[in-house]
């Protein structure tokens, strides 16, 4: 048992650009102290410009390589079999007057899809004939009922997206944000089957 080692690789992590990569890097290792610390620092991957945005590491690379340094151990792979490396570069500085234009197209795109809704299901008719019921009295704007329901649909988005500003009000998350968990799900399959070599054959490869 001195001799077994067991690894879990990471689903996926964020390194710099000309980055050495080293097996701690990109997964979890577990074992005898002396045995994971010279693990850990072993070199896997060296990221160069060629590779872009994206790197995928396989259990197999990380497996060949720790072995043929320490050929006398025993690796058991827990978990994902690959470990997605997304190159990052430099950042670059907030571009202020596009950040401008795209929050005001978002801002008149989101306005006119809720006025337009209202529109499709005559929502100031509906006030109208509410304020009639209550009231007794007709009126064109029926404002009691306009302003609170304008205030309130504010203040039930907040409530549905569960963020004001980076504000959060609970752990649940919110729909966005399971829908943008399955779409990188999704995107992560996607990248691990057409980036990673060791998982797709052509028929002339040897």
């Amino acid at each position: 048992m001195e001799n077994v080692i067991y690894i879990r690789m990471r689903h996926r992590v964020q390194l710099r650009k000309d980055h050495r990569v080293k097996v701690k890097d990109i997964a979890r290792v577990v074992g005898p102290d002396h045995v994971v610390s010279q693990v850990e620092e072993m070199d896997i991957y060296q990221i160069t410009d060629g590779d872009q945005n994206i790197v995928i590491i396989d259990f197999i690379q990380l497996l060949h390589i720790i072995l043929q340094k320490v050929p006398q151990l025993e690796l058991q792979g827990i978990g994902p079999t690959q470990t997605i490396i997304e190159v990052i570069h430099e950042k670059k500085k907030m571009n202020i007057p596009f950040f401008i234009i795209v929050w005001v197209l978002l801002f008149v795109g989101a306005a006119l899809a809720i006025m337009n809704f209202h529109e499709d299901v005559s929502m100031q008719s509906v006030h109208q004939k509410l304020y009639t019921i209550i009231t007794g009295k007709e009126e064109e704007k029926p404002l009691l009922f306009q302003v609170p329901y304008s205030f309130g649909l504010g203040l039930g988005m907040i409530l549905f997206f569960n963020h004001f500003f980076r504000k959060r009000f609970n752990e649940e998350p919110s729909p966005l944000e399971v829908e943008m968990f399955n779409y990188q799900q999704d995107l992560d399959r996607y990248v691990v089957m057409n980036e990673n070599k060791e998982s797709v054959k052509q028929l002339d490869d040897r």
